[in-house]
């Protein structure tokens, strides 16, 4: 029953006993979801900010701890707090002489608005967010980091609140952040541009005007994980809209920085990057070429080895069917790299998720391949779903190439393609049919 023993104590007399009482509901809040209910309940919400504004600093501030630890928890307690009118008094908060005050009231802010689009709603129209735009420009860094990361929790839902933050100017202070020295800092700017990046090809190419290239590109390189994770994400929600996007991170030098990002990181920290080459390789044939020349194909494939994750393997695995798709010459320097042995493994190894079985397929590679060398290794293990894929470039390259047609015989591939059972009148089938047409009778049999 201490929720109710604290309560009257937050209008006691002593200005000491109030603080302490609200940092002591602000630290049972914290704990759990059901001490935050509890505080919620009991009514004591409208009885902490009823008098917020007369208050000094320390009780301000731990107000605001109370409100962001019962935000945390839910949506439901986050709206709870929102009807009680907390956020309107949060916003005067932002106003304060005090940075702490500032700080702390962002906060709050921040954990209600990362709920959903309508909680984010309810902080916009309370005004907070030219405030917030205010408090990145101040020289407390604590207090700038706090202010980008709850921008950042606003943006995230929809591109009207992501254009919200951009009419209040956010965008020019944030770039201008990109190169601070504070780690910390650097994260949350660099997450607030992608949650604003991602929303529409208009948002994106804001950002990208604030002049973030190739400036950011040194991101890629912090000795931060968080860092490098966030930059490879705000490049990958700017490539992922258009080509013209992609090929000015491309004239900007950002293939090679993504590349060495993918090379020099293990686990998720690669996964942006991933994308990244992805996205930009899907877009057209000459930026999948400026992906392979950048010598983008090797960490890819080094992923699908080195890591444990079935995610991270089926992004990597996507990304070289993206670079593969295009022409024969894209597909060759796919083969050449030694991967669709790897992929073929990953497709039928019953340990594979669904999602990783259906980005490694090699269905968009085979189509286009018609390097020989790459594929004959394949016939002796590949299900019969795939196997239709490489009998048909065979069936296609074999006419017209005498050299090949001999070297087929000499490794087995012949004797091999005897041995598939098909349908009568399967494709399948009609792919054995031309293969077996290009030799004499007596080597077929």
């Amino acid at each position: 029953g201490v929720v109710c023993l604290l309560k009257p104590l937050l209008l006691d007399v002593v200005p000491s006993i109030r603080q302490t009482a609200a940092l002591a509901l602000g630290r049972l809040s914290d704990y759990d979801v059901e001490l935050a209910e509890a505080v919620v309940k009991a009514g004591i919400i409208p009885q902490l900010i009823c008098s917020l504004s007369e208050e000094n600093r320390y009780y301000k501030k731990a107000a605001a701890f109370v409100l962001r630890a019962i935000a945390k928890h839910s949506p439901q307690l986050a709206l709870a707090i929102v009807q009680c009118g907390a956020v309107e008094m949060m916003v005067i908060c932002l106003e304060d002489f005090d940075p702490g005050v500032k700080e702390a009231a962002a906060w709050a802010l921040g954990y209600i608005a990362r709920h959903n689009p309508e909680l984010s709603q309810a902080v916009v129209d309370a005004g907070a967010v030219p405030l917030l735009v205010l408090c990145i420009q101040e020289p407390e860094i604590a207090l700038k980091r706090i202010a980008a990361s709850t921008l950042s929790d606003i943006s995230k839902h929809s591109p009207e609140l992501a254009q919200t933050v951009v009419d209040a100017g956010a965008i020019a202070h944030l770039a201008q952040m990109i190169l601070n020295p504070d780690e910390k800092l650097k994260r949350q700017v660099l997450s607030a541009l992608s949650q604003i990046a991602k929303h529409s090809v208009d948002l994106a190419e804001l950002v990208v005007e604030a002049e973030i290239f190739p400036v950011m590109f040194t991101c890629l390189k912090d000795s931060d994980e968080y860092v490098k994770k966030n930059g490879a994400t705000l490049i990958r929600e700017i490539a992922k809209h258009t080509p013209e996007l992609s090929q000015f991170i491309v004239n900007s030098g950002g293939v090679a920085a993504v590349v060495d990002c993918i090379g020099s990181c293990r686990g998720t920290v690669r996964l942006p990057g991933i994308m990244t080459l992805g996205y930009m390789a899907a877009h057209s044939e000459d930026l999948s070429m400026a992906v392979i020349v950048s010598k983008g194909i090797p960490p890819l494939c080094a992923c699908l080895i080195e890591e444990d994750e079935d995610h991270i393997k089926a992004a990597a695995a996507w990304a070289l069917g993206q670079i593969g798709r295009h022409s024969a010459e894209h597909a060759r320097h796919v083969a050449i790299a030694n991967v669709l042995p790897t992929l073929l493994d990953i497709f039928v190894d019953t340990h594979s998720s669904e999602d990783l079985k259906s980005k490694a397929t090699l269905k968009n590679i085979l189509q286009r391949c018609t390097y020989l060398p790459a594929l004959e290794p394949l016939l002796h293990e590949a299900p019969p779903n795939i196997m239709k894929y490489i009998i048909g470039q065979f069936s296609k390259v074999l006419p017209h190439d005498s050299k090949a047609r001999r070297l087929f015989v000499t490794t087995g591939g012949l004797k091999k393609v005897q041995e598939i059972k098909a349908e009568p009148g399967s494709l399948l089938q009609e792919y054995i049919n031309t293969i077996n047409n290009c030799y004499p009778e007596e080597i077929v049999r």
